[in-house]
């Protein structure tokens, strides 16, 4: 049994470092945007910050400056993957005194307790962490197959039979509907374009 328990270890550490960086990485949700090679651009947003890169190495990060403006599925996400990262350093230092081969933490059976106690802490990290991604990945998906959400289809266009949105259409946030624009009045129906 106390074999087992350095493995348990490293791979409680490294899962604990595993989600360190998944915290801090400004990954979690990517945006493209590329109508040729050169022009192409993309969003990288994450739970601290946004950044945008193109193809021509400009890269730019924007940290959320404000607390009460970042929507709220982020802020559960940020609340869960700290309440992650806690319970795995705990978790971490637990295991750490629990095992065998440490003079610290009294008795065998003390340190079977610790033991316990650290493997408990370790699963809850686990499901905070998996609850945060969970919800991230739900509203992604959430948005993505939303015909009617917007903000991530306007930079495309597609003006065929099937889209959300042909040229002349315009959606206004809060009314809930399309609504048609007029087309430009230096446009007659004799223009050529």
């Amino acid at each position: 049994m106390s074999r087992a328990q350095i493995p348990a270890l490293v791979l409680g550490v490294g899962g604990f470092g595993a989600l360190v960086a998944a915290i801090t990485s400004n990954e979690w949700k990517v945006t493209t945007r590329a109508s040729s090679v050169i022009t192409a651009t993309w969003v990288y947003q994450g739970l601290w910050m946004n950044c945008a890169g193109n193809a021509l190495g400009s890269f730019q990060c924007r940290p959320h400056f404000t607390i009460f403006k970042v929507e709220g599925y982020i802020q559960a996400c940020r609340g869960l993957m700290i309440a992650a990262v806690s319970l795995g350093f705990f978790g971490s230092i637990f295991a750490l005194f629990g095992m065998k081969c440490t003079k610290v933490g009294g008795s065998d059976k003390a340190k079977a307790k610790i033991a316990c106690l650290a493997g408990i802490v370790f699963i809850l990290s686990g499901l905070c962490s998996m609850t945060g991604c969970s919800l991230y990945a739900n509203k992604i998906t959430t948005e993505f197959f939303d015909p009617l959400y917007m903000e991530q289809k306007m930079g495309y266009t597609y003006n065929g039979p099937t889209s959300v949105m042909s040229s002349r259409t315009k959606y206004h946030g809060g009314e809930g509907d399309f609504k048609t624009t007029n087309p430009s009045k230096q446009f007659d129906k004799n223009a050529y374009v």
